[in-house]
């Protein structure tokens, strides 16, 4: 979305990750927004003021009594003026600050006078995240309406490995524009639209076997697959997550099935699929297998052996062919053509949606940490820009979530359980 007329306080709070706001600047302002740093005493040992400075057009706010001239930014009145307060890096005392109600300086005076959205990205050493005191006071503001971007793991700047390393900018500033529109941000209280609804959703590559040491695959890593199952748990949603060989740890809260081949991808689906009200194929299933799989390891020979190759079976075409109540949700990894590749595909195998990526596309597809997907639906295309697969995997189920209220408003469907939370 455009941030174009939002007005966005950013604090900057004293840790090794204040340099990362620097960046959380740049991206807000090309944006749209009107960003007003504020920095506290200790952000300033970090980063200068002087570039928040130049990346904002605005002088920075770090000292209670001083008042730049450019416009008013006194405490109430910045609170006022803004859209949204994103204080970015969030360390545990200005964590600490805000949940016990403690005002000393510009940062934490300007969020108590706030009625805007405030989004919180915490960064700090593992043993500080993991610190009950710190961990209730998340709790706290979390029941408060405080969004949260959680911290990831990663080698942290104390040279340990863990949680708490800053979430990646793009995925903060994709999480301040969820809280502009209103539809929440991944936070340590999601919103649970999809309450009850049950979910299968398949991901990764698959391996179809040539010898015991070979087999044919593909580059899919998962990581989209995994962050819609996540996600969609997050918002309440019964997962199963059906998945093939991928070096991601299963995510929390959700049935966990691991396959192989292709052939095991479509039974376990198939044997699932009645129980679920919808379904993501977010999986890179192999189109072909081949014909026979050698028991020995094929060794080297004078003349190049050949593969002879079959179909495998198209789990998403038996999917529409037996579809009853259910929503199905494809995904369309192409090279050329992209939306009439992917309007075919939603015709032919019954696709409520299809998620459709340019693989060519930098920044997209396999193997990364974000992707650029468009949202093909019957009468709908809404492409949306590159974003984090975390915020992607939520706006595939934003769409979701408004197929299934449309569902549960159709007389006479699944009266003994209504699909989704009451409306």
């Amino acid at each position: 979305m455009s941030l174009h007329g939002k007005t966005v306080v950013l604090g900057v709070t004293g840790g090794i990750a204040a340099y990362k706001a620097a960046e959380i600047a740049s991206r807000l302002v090309k944006r749209g927004a009107d960003v007003q740093a504020v920095m506290t005493e200790n952000a300033a040992r970090f980063v200068g003021p002087a570039t928040f400075r130049a990346l904002t057009g605005y002088p920075v706010v770090t000292d209670m009594f001083e008042e730049p001239t450019v416009r008013e930014i006194a405490h109430i009145s910045l609170a006022q003026q803004s859209d949204l307060i994103l204080i970015a890096p969030a360390t545990a005392n200005i964590i600490g600050k805000i949940a016990c109600g403690i005002a000393d300086d510009m940062l934490s005076t300007t969020v108590m006078a706030a009625t805007c959205p405030v989004l919180l990205a915490p960064a700090m050493n593992t043993e500080m995240w993991n610190n009950p005191i710190v961990q209730s006071n998340l709790d706290k503001l979390s029941g408060l309406g405080y969004f949260f971007v959680e911290p990831t793991s990663g080698r942290l700047a104390c040279g340990t490995e863990g949680v708490g390393k800053l979430a990646d900018p793009e995925e903060i500033v994709a999480a301040a524009e969820a809280v502009l529109a209103g539809r929440g941000a991944k936070s340590l209280s999601p919103i649970q639209d999809l309450e009850g609804v049950k979910i299968l959703v398949t991901a990764g590559p698959t391996r179809e076997p040539i010898d015991p040491v070979r087999y044919i695959s593909n580059r899919s890593s998962g990581k989209m697959g995994y962050a819609l199952a996540q996600a969609a748990a997050e918002r309440g949603a019964e997962v199963t997550l059906v998945s093939g060989p991928t070096a991601l740890p299963a995510p929390p809260q959700v049935a966990f099935v691991p396959v192989e081949t292709a052939r095991e991808m479509y039974e376990a689906v198939l044997a699932r699929y009645d129980a679920q009200d919808a379904v993501i194929a977010a999986a890179a299933v192999a189109d072909f297998t081949p014909e026979s799989t050698s028991a020995q390891k094929i060794k080297k020979a004078n003349a190049s052996p050949i593969l002879r190759l079959k179909e495998t079976q198209d789990i998403l075409k038996a999917l529409g062919e037996r579809k009853k109540h259910h929503i199905l949700i494809g995904f369309a990894a192409e090279t050329d053509r992209l939306i009439e590749n992917a309007r075919q595909k939603l015709a032919a195998k019954r696709l409520d949606m299809i998620v459709a990526n340019d693989v060519t596309q930098p920044g997209a597809g396999f193997e990364v940490d974000t992707n650029i997907v468009t949202l093909v639906r019957e009468k709908e295309t809404l492409p949306l820009p590159r974003l984090p697969k975390t915020e992607a995997a939520h706006r595939i189920l934003d769409s979701l979530a408004e197929m299934v209220r449309m569902k549960a408003t159709e007389p006479g469907l699944r009266a003994n359980r209504p699909l989704g939370p009451p409306l």
